[in-house]
């Protein structure tokens, strides 16, 4: 019988027929081998560049936002969870969310190819001996992309194949230990630290700052099993960035949805887009009114629903939701006018009927108005910024006892800029809080300030609210009443158990069937 392989086995057959056995007798003569390649640095560089390319892509079209879907900030649209049973279980969390879907399989397909050719570059620059300043620029960028998507898989699916290929006998594909995933994410993360610039001329490439940005997250997101979350640790890696003074707040807070202003002193790091195909990220496609697109293809805010807010993300405190009054923060994030050159859409009766609730406005572009689709969306997405970094310096600050400064910090930055940079009293956070009211507060904080940015699922998950907060705020979650613990993991694609040899039904994520 022929051997069928997963996705994680072929990227690394491909990484095994680099041996030098292989190259040396069988070198082919009318092309570079693998070997002579990865040999030189002027070959590596561009693969890396490739590498980012690849990382950026990940997050286009509706698979960059399916790990936002089925949180208590955002949900499907009704027509998407009514025309497609298997998309809709990420919000049900019902008997469709299973080994079999292909929602999810696409996003853990999609990321392993970049981790095994990352892990390729890491293992030929470690048997380099070209000029070692590049080299090790090199090895900064590959280890902080492998870093950021192991992480990223690990948080969603929790034990995971570590692809290294100096260790490919000890480890195979099989799914290692939280301890050794997340020792490996932070050794990556401190080769980062170590070895990129603290500036890049190319916005494609990451800094310093970004690889301290993430190991700082992984202290605080790293789950307790793992022995690597340690929040004096979180605490101490964010200061250095706060010290430094590299980065600071825009001053307001529209311009960071600005397509003419990327790059800002606020960005840490964004995957660049723009509105040319390949490079534009369809996100408006997704993000937008059906109701609206019917109206016109080329209104920029028109779309078809795939994600939008929650009832709690989009109402106002007084009507049991997020926003406080004043806070610019909500009309800059959220849409709640679909009128259109005097034009008001109405809804369809054969659609879902929340076509014209409260939309996602992040990701708007409007260079494409009247001009082209929206599918030609391609603003920047933001990966990391300055904001989230004091509010997670904050959130250190508390856990370490300091909830004092951590309440000055949120008030004289992120609260003060959400109020034109004048805070009214009575929206200061007390200096008097408990440890435990900043913990509820940081939370909705980070909605209001993040909302949409892909941090959501992986903020419940590390404090343990998933379950109790979604079944709560999300309609579908609450209406299908079937969600359960173990939805804080993912399944483990049924292709990828049936295929890798090194994974089997039995190492399958607890509460999944394997069909």
């Amino acid at each position: 019988m022929k051997r069928k392989y997963s996705l994680i086995m072929l990227a690394l057959l491909v990484i095994l027929s680099g041996s030098c056995k292989k190259f040396i007798t069988e070198e082919p003569q009318t092309a570079l081998t693998e070997e002579q390649v990865f040999k030189s640095l002027d070959n590596i560089e561009p693969l890396v560049l490739g590498l980012y390319t690849s990382w950026r892509n990940t997050k286009k079209d509706r698979g960059g936002f399916v790990f936002t879907l089925g949180t208590d900030e955002a949900q499907q649209g009704a027509y998407q969870v009514r025309t497609d049973d298997r998309q809709a279980g990420l919000d049900r969390y019902n008997g469709f969310l299973t080994a079999s879907n292909t929602a999810l399989a696409e996003q853990w397909n999609s990321r392993w190819p970049v981790i095994s050719a990352a892990a390729k570059v890491i293992y030929a620059l470690s048997l380099n001996t070209e000029d070692p300043e590049r080299k090790n620029r090199i090895l900064g960028d590959a280890s902080f992309i492998r870093a950021a998507l192991n992480f990223e898989m690990s948080q969603y699916w929790g034990e995971i194949p570590l692809i290294d290929q100096a260790k490919f006998a000890e480890y195979g594909t099989k799914r290692q230990p939280l301890t050794l995933v997340y020792s490996s994410i932070v050794s990556d993360l401190e080769n980062a630290v170590k070895y990129l610039p603290a500036t890049q001329t190319d916005k494609r490439k990451a800094t310093k700052g970004a690889a301290l940005a993430l190991l700082g997250k992984v202290y605080m997101y790293a789950p307790v099993s793992s022995g690597v979350r340690d929040f004096a640790k979180a605490r101490d890696t964010f200061k250095q960035i706060v010290d430094a003074g590299t980065y600071q707040l825009v001053a307001n807070y529209a311009d960071l949805w600005n397509p003419a202003k990327p790059n800002s002193s606020e960005s840490i790091y964004e995957f660049q887009f723009n509105n040319v195909y390949p490079d534009n990220n369809q996100t408006q496609w997704q993000m937008g009114s059906r109701s609206l697109a019917e109206i016109d293809q080329y209104a920029y805010f028109g779309g078809y629903d795939l994600m939008v807010p929650t009832q709690y993300c989009y109402k106002d405190a007084t009507a049991g939701g997020l926003w406080e009054d004043g806070d610019v923060r909500k009309g800059e994030s959220i849409r709640y006018d679909f009128t259109y050159k005097g034009k008001t859409p109405v809804l369809n009766p054969t659609f879902g009927g929340d076509e014209l609730d409260p939309h996602v406005k992040k990701y708007e572009d409007i260079r494409t108005d009247g001009t082209l689709s929206f599918w030609l969306s391609g603003k920047n997405i933001f990966y990391l910024r300055y904001s989230d970094v004091l509010l997670c310096y904050a959130e250190a600050l508390n856990e370490t006892g300091a909830t004092a400064q951590a309440v000055d910090l949120v008030n004289t930055t992120v609260r003060r800029r959400a109020w034109n940079n004048n805070l009214p009293d009575d929206k200061k956070w007390s200096a008097a809080m408990s440890q435990q009211d900043f913990r509820t507060a940081i939370m909705d904080e980070r909605m209001r300030e993040l909302c949409f940015e892909g941090w959501r699922r992986m903020d419940l998950i590390r404090t343990g609210k998933l379950v109790d907060l979604v079944k709560a705020r999300n309609k579908w979650t609450k209406e299908s009443a079937s969600i359960q613990p173990f939805h804080n993991r993912y399944p483990i694609p049924l292709q990828e158990i049936k295929q890798n040899d090194d994974i089997s039904e039995a190492d399958q994520n607890p509460g999944y069937s394997n069909n």
